[in-house]
């Protein structure tokens, strides 16, 4: 492999991450954007949880990378899975510069290793739901993983601030990306059907449920509205049945988890991205919203959910509106705003997005990996 930069050659970074690509979730996606650009520039290995039974889908995943990838399989016995974790992790620390961690064991990891190993330079990422676990037993394991760090990266200023009582002696907020923009494209609605969107799994959290709850107030003056969700069906029973009870089940299509190409058609032939998301009672929250951007890049503007990390992911009044999910004539209100100058948020959610590719955000890791590892 060429480096971009020769200088750099003798650097090598390690990555240990939970979720990993091609299984689908944001902190995997984040990981492997991450990996991607770095080894343009250094050495890179990264440790990952295989999730599927098989792990053909990952193997041959991972043929196609140009940095090394060592998966570690799951098993039903989770300390079992933790220990095998911390055993590839120690076997590899010494050999590498700079670790990076990104998801909550990730993080528990670089604690452990840190006792084990000693000094090794530490990036540790933050989404958002790994610093507001339930226990305050893994709360604690956390915030002490995060004061051992070099440097604390967060996906969001929201984030950032849910951590702002450890005070870190070194933190910055470094936002999620994505790898490519498609070119601008003017879309006409007329009288044709409204097609709303959201791309993540069906969970609490992503909260399509409030989408469905507002269907019936939106439909009210869309009649023509249909709403597609898109990613693991994991309750899926019970948004089906929300659906069927408030009568809008045939305004709904529950996609399941959808191929790139399948899921980039999906996103050409729709109007508006909804991320209504809400913190759940186990500390689960939105950090941030990559599929937002997704979605930005192709020329859709987002409505999504006030006090959580979608804040940073939306310019208010111009790539998309903020909203309170739970109140569905303010969900409403926004599609009509959003209808009423609909050239003008799509024109400028296509602006919003250019702030956020890799090939900028990769620069800002950059120059941390170099002034660590000087």
């Amino acid at each position: 492999m060429i480096l971009e930069n020769s200088n750099e050659c003798q650097k090598h970074v390690l990555i240990l991450t939970s979720e990993f690509p091609p299984l689908p979730g944001g902190i995997g996606q984040h990981a492997f954007d991450l990996a991607k650009h770095l080894s343009n520039f250094y050495e890179v290995k990264v440790i990952a949880d295989q999730r599927s039974v098989e792990g053909n889908e990952e193997a041959e995943f991972d043929k196609q990378q140009k940095f090394q990838i060592q998966r570690v399989q799951r098993n039903q016995l989770i300390l079992w899975t933790y220990l095998k974790r911390i055993v590839s992790s120690n076997r590899s620390f010494s050999r590498f510069d700079l670790v990076i961690a990104t998801g909550k064991f990730s993080l528990w990891q670089i604690h452990i290793l840190k006792l084990l190993k000693g000094s090794k330079p530490v990036i540790s990422i933050i989404h958002g739901s790994e610093v507001l676990l339930p226990s305050k037993y893994a709360r604690k394991l956390t915030d002490t993983a995060l004061k051992k760090s070099d440097m604390v990266v967060a996906v969001s200023n929201y984030t950032l601030d849910l951590v702002s009582h450890l005070k870190l002696k070194d933190s910055i907020v470094i936002p999620n990306g994505i790898s490519s923009v498609q070119d601008y494209r003017k879309k006409e609605i007329g009288k044709e059907t409204l097609h709303l969107i959201t791309v993540g799994n069906l969970t609490q959290r992503k909260g399509q449920h409030n989408v469905i709850k507002a269907l019936p107030e939106i439909l009210k003056q869309f009649p023509h509205t249909h709403y597609h969700c898109v990613g693991l069906p994991t309750n899926l029973d019970q948004d089906k049945a929300l659906a069927q009870k408030l009568g809008v089940l045939n305004h709904v299509t529950f996609h399941g988890r959808l191929d790139e190409v399948k899921k980039n058609e999906r996103y050409e032939a729709s109007h508006i991205f909804l991320m209504l998301s809400e913190k759940t009672s186990t500390g689960d929250v939105e950090g941030f919203g990559i599929a937002i951007l997704e979605a930005n890049a192709y020329s859709i503007p987002a409505i999504g959910s006030k006090g959580c990390g979608i804040e940073d992911a939306i310019d208010h009044g111009k790539s998309g509106l903020l909203v309170n999910p739970h109140d569905s004539e303010d969900v409403a209100g926004a599609i009509t705003t959003l209808m009423h100058d609909y050239e003008e948020y799509q024109f400028n959610a296509h602006s919003h997005v250019q702030k956020f590719t890799w090939n900028s955000i990769i620069k800002s890791y950059n120059q941390i990996i170099d002034k660590l590892c000087a």
